[in-house]
């Protein structure tokens, strides 16, 4: 077997050929690895690529195949994950100036759970400094670029995760997401990316950054591997006082059922106001292939979403600049002009802000449950807009120049404040960048957006096509 054949497989299709002794977890690592390492130089999606350890760690693997002891559809897959996971005795930059000696004395909750499934670790993903922002132009380790046009942002600030899947450099990830940051880069990049509901997933050994919105989840290359990934990091976490004690479910085994009775639910007022028009199409054109499959489409109203962006920005800046309160005043040099410019802003709202916008918040649980009674999933944009060239700070939209961070994290937040499970998933091009259509769900419903998503990606939106990178082209 070619080796571009392991390397540009899911994880579903190589723990078929793991599990039946065809391929060797070594054989995937290596053409994986190989793979990473000739294409960073182009897309900068990895801050480190640990490949002796890797080798080491697929050898172990394999000797426990060979000899029975197989544990699952991860065992023998290797994956790198975004820079802000702890590994024990391993640095852990966070993306950062001041954090890039950081060796943690604990591991995350995440990486003890892929390690007990096998999973083989290649490295640590490019992402935007401290988790805060959404296009992974990173000043410290250089800007990670998005694979389909390499003069263009992979959204963040899970950028490097987003990039490393669709460029085959990995075969999954994980993400974090405080606004968007798993969603936006998938959106960008053209694969899925699921933020769960909040609590559904331990954070513990994850760097914040504000604490009461973040999520981590799976980044993977359909709806079959995000669903794996989220059976093996979801469940309570006794270390995580955020995570909630609720059964998880067979997410693999749901995805299949017939989504026909099903009832979407569309928000006009919010979720399609001031978007790119080719963006609008493909999602509107997504909606009508789930209607042709049986789904009935609703509106739904939810009132307080006109506060929804006042209510998230209050609530990330003020307790992002909580986090760095003491580097701000002690290392402000060491920061990226744009983090810095940031944190110094979230100093500034008052302790009636960040109320107000708790009680935003509140009504929006309120509402986003009422709405959920009518419909099971809510169906929107992703983003309103494809990629913007890296270093830019503004865009067209449809024909008006509008900034970047007043419109990137629009359809994706609501779903940070109410916790509530959202996924992206890739339903076409637009000019040969990528858009994605998120699905919200019901708390801790996830087996819902799953088999919805999972039902359109059998519609091959995508048409099979990926980025455009030849390995002997390096820049």
């Amino acid at each position: 077997m070619s080796k571009e054949r392991l390397y540009s497989k899911t994880i579903d299709e190589l723990s078929g050929l793991i599990r039946k002794k065809e391929v060797s977890p070594v054989e995937v690592t290596k053409a994986t690895l190989e793979r990473a390492k000739n294409l960073n130089d182009q897309v900068n999606a990895f801050i480190s690529i640990t490949e002796d350890h890797a080798i080491d760690m697929a050898l172990l693997h394999e000797k426990e195949i060979l000899n029975g002891n197989y544990r699952g559809k991860l065992h023998g897959i290797p994956m790198a994950l975004k820079d802000i996971f702890f590994f024990e005795g391993e640095v852990a930059t966070i993306g950062s100036k001041i954090h890039q000696d950081f060796i943690p004395s604990y591991e995350s909750t995440v990486v003890s759970k892929l390690k007990e499934a096998g999973v083989v670790f290649t490295g640590k993903l490019n992402m935007h400094e401290y988790a805060w922002g959404a296009t992974t132009a990173n000043p410290h380790y250089g800007p990670c670029r998005n694979p389909w046009n390499l003069e263009k942002i992979p959204g963040g600030s899970s950028g490097g995760s987003g990039a490393a899947v669709i460029a085959d450099m990995t075969i999954a990830s994980l993400g974090t997401d405080t606004g968007g940051s798993i969603r936006i880069p998938a959106s960008s990049c053209g694969i899925v990316g699921l933020k769960p509901t909040h609590g559904r997933v331990s954070k513990y050994g994850c760097f914040p950054l504000a604490w009461s919105l973040d999520h981590i989840g799976p980044m993977a290359k359909t709806v079959t591997d995000a669903a794996i990934l989220l059976e093996a990091i979801a469940g309570f976490d006794s270390n995580d006082p955020t995570t909630v004690d609720v059964p998880t479910a067979a997410y693999t085994e749901n995805l299949k059922k017939d989504i026909s009775g099903m009832v979407i639910g569309v928000n006009e007022e919010y979720f399609f106001r001031n978007v790119d028009s080719e963006v609008e199409a493909l999602v509107r054109a997504g909606i009508r292939k789930l209607e042709n499959m049986g789904a009935n489409v609703v509106h739904v109203d939810i009132p307080s979403l006109k506060n929804a962006e006042f209510a998230e920005l209050i609530t990330i800046m003020t307790e992002a600049s909580t986090v760095h309160h003491s580097n701000l005043i002690e290392r402000s040099q060491d920061f990226g002009e744009d983090v810095r410019l940031l944190l110094e802003a979230g100093e500034v709202p008052s302790a009636v802000d960040y109320l107000q916008a708790q009680q935003i918040r509140r009504q929006l649980d309120v509402e986003f449950a009422e709405a959920m009674k009518q419909v099971d999933v809510i169906i929107s944009p992703t983003l309103p807009f494809t990629p913007i060239d890296i270093g830019a700070d503004t865009l067209s939209l449809n024909s008006e120049i509008v900034s970047f961070l007043d419109h990137i994290i629009r359809f994706t937040l609501p779903g940070n404040l109410t916790g509530l499970p959202s996924i992206s998933i890739p339903c076409g091009l637009s000019n040969g960048l990528p858009v994605g259509m998120q699905i919200m769900g019901k708390a801790f419903k996830e087996e819902d957006v799953l088999q919805v998503a999972y039902a359109f990606e059998r519609t091959n939106p995508m048409n099979g096509l990926k980025p455009n990178l030849s390995e002997s082209n390096l820049v």
